[in-house]
């Protein structure tokens, strides 16, 4: 084999030896291949054959807005700090026995199931349901503290089983958190700005498993509705929290999963100093009607779930932050507002910290916006929180966003009546149609943007009134310091005379 060098010359290649081809190649299927896969076909002692029915445990996670935070880093910060992340959360995945199954760019599906897993091998199939549903709810928390962890450039959730490469992947991606933190004037704003946030959606249910793809790109991957779903419960999911089927909450319930939860979130809350440490079971799995629009109105019954003990006090002391940072940090304190507002203790948190900075929200405005009847109330007295404000908006845009439904179709008689009663029908339905139109297109575009516009304001007012003190008393020491040099100089006029 021969080569051009940059003369234009050729000089002689040295054919690579056979051995190292071989040496190529184990290090090339070592590297891309999932390890945790190759373990597990190694305890099998075979590659699955086919395909077959079993039940997965399966969760999604995407990056919130990470388009806004990849604009403070180079790609290859990107890709350093993404690496980082996904190696925390394959840390706490192989810590659980769950499977790696792809990554997507800011997005990652991961599954538990009862065909490689050889764990659920002497576990009786009427159990495994309950064994995957544990591994898979604490693996969704952990992920989510985790991420917290990592936020802060904190490797507490290392274990001394971690490779070096996990370890040096972690630490370039600190390297990059903290470099963008290091300085005194902008680190308690970054800290704010700058916070990796994630959603998670998890779903369980009897899917096909296997092995799918062409011969060269096989893929050991999960296949059947309960997937879909699970996707569908992360893209609805609380950001910095996790959104569930409600199979699968009745399955955590059942078994005393939920329970033993519910107490050590409490737990954790109190020994935090967390207003979390008072939460409602209602409130930490929290009930909800998911309606998919793009999916013909698809109904979903799910519950999300917190997992942060400490998130409404966290939350809190990034907006006080965020006040300094003119209207950019409004613009994320609004954004704190839309991500939380069915959340009380987080709105009831940032509320209280506001006021006591001096922040004077128009709440009687705010309540007319919404509701002309229930603003009568608050004149008259009626005291009122932004998180029930808040409350008020979102249950008036669930009713306007419902669709009319159509009326039942005529009874067949004969042609002419019943063209003549499908043309009264249809422009029935069109009427109703049109208003609800009408209707919603008001609240979202008007109603909606002027609450949020009112509390920009009152936030924005703030910031000025802090502005106009500071230039004041920055005012008033020129002043005295004129003053002074004037004196002075007076002085000096006088020791020269003399």
């Amino acid at each position: 084999m021969v080569m051009k060098t940059k003369s234009g010359e050729r000089a002689a290649m040295v054919e690579p030896e056979q051995t190292d081809i071989q040496h190529l190649m184990q290090s090339i299927e070592e590297f891309y291949l999932p390890k945790h896969l190759v373990q597990a076909i190694y305890a099998i002692g075979r590659i699955p054959d086919h395909s077959s029915e079993g039940l997965v445990g399966v969760g999604f996670i995407d990056i919130a807005d990470y388009t806004r935070l990849s604009r403070y880093l180079s790609p290859k910060e990107n890709q350093i700090l993404l690496n980082g992340l996904y190696t925390a959360f394959a840390i706490v995945l192989e810590r659980h026995g769950g499977f790696l199954n792809k990554i997507e760019g800011d997005a990652m599906m991961f599954h538990f199931d009862d065909i490689i897993d050889k764990r659920m091998w002497d576990i009786p199939s009427e159990n495994r349901s309950t064994f995957i549903a544990r591994e898979l709810f604490y693996t969704c928390i952990d992920m989510q503290r985790v991420c917290i962890l990592f936020n802060e450039a904190d490797d507490r959730f290392l274990d001394e089983t971690a490779s070096e490469e996990a370890k040096l992947a972690l630490s370039s991606a600190f390297d990059i958190i903290q470099t963008l933190r290091k300085k005194n004037d902008i680190a308690s704003a970054l800290s704010a700005f700058f916070q990796i946030r994630i959603r998670i959606g998890a779903n369980i249910g009897e899917v096909m498993i296997g092995n799918f793809g062409p011969d060269g790109a096989k893929h050991w991957d999960v296949i059947g509705l309960p997937v879909i779903n699970a996707k569908r419960m992360e893209a609805t999911a609380p950001i910095g929290g996790l959104r569930i089927s409600a199979e699968f909450f009745e399955i955590l319930k059942a078994n005393g999963i939920a329970d033993e939860y519910y107490t050590r979130f409490r737990e954790d809350a109190r020994r935090a100093g967390s207003t979390y440490s008072r939460i409602k079971w209602d409130d930490l799995f929290k009930y909800r009607e998911v309606t998919l629009l793009e999916k013909r109105n698809a109904v979903y019954k799910t519950y999300s779930v917190q997992v942060f003990p400490e998130l409404p006090e966290s939350i809190a002391n990034q907006a006080e932050a965020l006040i300094k940072q003119g209207p950019n940090g409004v613009g994320q304190i609004l954004e704190f507002f839309r991500y939380y507002r069915g959340n009380r203790y987080v709105i009831d948190c940032m509320e209280a910290r506001l006021a006591r900075m001096g922040i004077q929200f128009r709440k009687q405005e705010l309540v007319t916006y919404i509701s002309p009847r229930l603003a009568k109330k608050v004149a008259n007295g009626a005291k009122v929180s932004l998180y029930r404000i808040l409350n008020y908006m979102d249950q008036y845009l669930d009713y306007v966003k419902a669709e009319p439904d159509p009326e039942e179709r005529p009874k067949f008689l004969s042609y002419d009546q019943y063209i003549t009663r499908m043309r009264a029908v249809s422009e029935n339905f069109y009427d109703e149609q049109k208003r609800a139109i009408v209707q919603k297109t008001w609240f979202s575009i008007v109603v909606v943007q002027m609450v949020y516009a009112s509390l920009e304001a009152s936030i924005l007012e703030y910031q000025q009134s802090e502005s106009a003190e500071e230039n004041l008393d920055e005012l008033e020491a020129v002043e005295s310091e004129t003053e002074g040099d004037a004196l002075m100089a007076a002085e000096s006029r006088d020791v020269q005379g003399k």
